[in-house]
């Protein structure tokens, strides 16, 4: 039963342990593991209909440890249901993070008949770490391991921990292509025609970049006879450059992804066929209590757009997050004024808000939810509790979204030219809204209050 503050009777009333996935803290549209640790996404891959999501995972329990390629499955990037691990540790190794294809050519041999399979390349966790293959013919239901989980790309010699190989089809050479991280500052990049040989083509030398490499390639403001490749590390910096199928050039970056405290290690789906999709990790939160730990971004679409300064990454909720929108509040043109809140009458933990506001040299526009306030002057965006502030573009009204779980916040401005992830530990059942402008009005354009329903039930 769910009381009216959004949580569990059983919690807030008589201490009982709530059902699995209606916890306090637990997350109701950002994917969490059923139990135990979570961290980097792995293999993420689209193939029949199926968006497959793998996990460092710890089966056993709720701190890191035991990693293993956990893994989820979905039909719409929304609504996920756990498989059981698909990759466990063998041979005194743990499975550290990697990818994973759609092998419809079958260069590497796996399938057989009509079969299709998906490969991943992963990390063999013991020194001197090593990249491994495995394969499976059954949609990644079952796994095996490749030549007994040897690597096919040894240690190369400049690090004991190099990890984390991503791979994806390059079509315009017809091979194979694995970025692979050697040390800070440091991606090597490999060709191969089968997924077992790889021949080192280049290095991208880059001061500080760590672990976690993905590069994707992606229209420029939606044009597709213009199109630009993106690099990214785990902090989510990136550059933006061109990429021939053996090195990438740079003509971009270090650029910033995400501002908030809690973004780190995003993968894109491979073989997508409209679009370019992307899901993080929110490092960092704390769910004291609670049968699982750590919980996932909500997968957004990304798309390079032209501004002032050159081209940005922008990042944007994936579409189908409208499977689970419920009621709806809608608002245009509110001069809204010192202590006035449109929304003292609406509370809950899950919401989708969008809104456009005027911006004002004098005025400060504020919004409270569950324990974070996002801040809007002239030219700022802030978020105090967790320490940031961003600069805004020099325009005349600000585009705003946000997404509020029981345990997170994802803000986006300017259709996702900015973002800010962050995990929240409510410290009290407070699901009110509050709107608030400071020092004179905030003429508010438009206001979409979009009230979202659990994935779990």
């Amino acid at each position: 039963m769910i009381s009216a503050s959004g949580f569990t009777t059983s919690e807030t009333e008589n201490n009982e342990a709530p059902p699995l996935y209606n916890e306090r803290y637990r997350p109701q549209f950002h994917f969490t593991a059923s139990r135990n640790w979570l961290n980097d996404p792995n293999g993420c891959v689209y193939f029949d209909g199926e968006y497959h999501l793998f996990f460092q995972h710890n089966p056993e329990g709720c701190e890191w440890g035991n990693m293993s390629w956990g893994h989820a499955v979905s039909r719409d990037l929304v609504h996920w249901r756990q498989l059981p691990p698909a990759i466990r540790p063998y041979a005194g190794g743990m499975i550290y993070s990697g990818s994973a294809v759609v092998d419809f050519q079958n260069t590497a041999g796996f399938a057989k008949g009509n079969e299709t399979a998906l490969v991943a390349a992963f990390t063999h966790a013991r020194k001197p770490f090593g990249q491994a293959l495995a394969h499976s013919v059954d949609h990644g239901r079952s796994w095996q391991l490749y030549n007994g989980g040897e690597p096919v790309v040894p240690n190369q010699g400049i690090n004991p921990e190099e990890r984390d190989p991503k791979i994806f089809w390059y079509a315009p050479t017809g091979k194979w292509v694995m970025l692979l991280w050697m040390e800070r500052g440091v991606v090597r990049f490999f060709t191969s025609g089968d997924l077992k040989q790889w021949i080192h083509t280049s290095d991208f030398l880059a001061a500080d970049f760590y672990e976690c490499p993905d590069l994707f390639e992606l229209p420029v403001d939606d044009n597709p006879l213009r199109k630009k490749w993106v690099l990214q590390e785990a902090s989510s910096r990136y550059w933006i450059g061109d990429f021939d199928g053996e090195a990438f050039t740079a003509e971009q970056g270090p650029l910033r992804g995400d501002y908030g405290k809690n973004f780190y290690a995003a993968q894109t789906w491979n073989h997508v066929p409209d679009r370019c999709v992307q899901i993080a990790w929110m490092d960092g939160g704390q769910y004291p209590g609670m049968p699982f730990n750590q919980q996932m971004t909500f997968p957004c679409e990304l798309s390079l757009r032209t501004f002032p300064d050159g081209l940005r990454l922008c990042r944007w909720p994936v579409r189908e997050i409208g499977s689970i929108y419920t009621d709806t509040v809608e608002i245009a043109d509110l001069l809204l004024k010192p202590d006035q809140n449109p929304l003292s009458e609406i509370s809950g933990s899950l919401f989708d808000i969008s809104l456009t506001i005027e911006k004002d040299a004098a005025s400060e526009f504020s919004i409270h939810l569950q324990d974070r306030t996002i801040i809007i002057r002239q030219d700022t965006v802030s978020c105090p509790e967790m320490a940031v502030e961003v600069p805004l573009p020099a325009t005349d009204r600000i585009d705003l979204r946000i997404l509020l779980d029981r345990s997170s916040i994802e803000v986006f401005v300017n259709r996702g030219a900015i973002s800010m992830s962050s995990c929240i530990l409510p410290r009290r059942l407070d699901t009110s809204l509050k709107f608030n402008s400071k020092n004179g009005p905030t003429h508010i354009r438009s206001l979409r209050v979009q009230r979202l329903k659990s994935i779990w039930r």
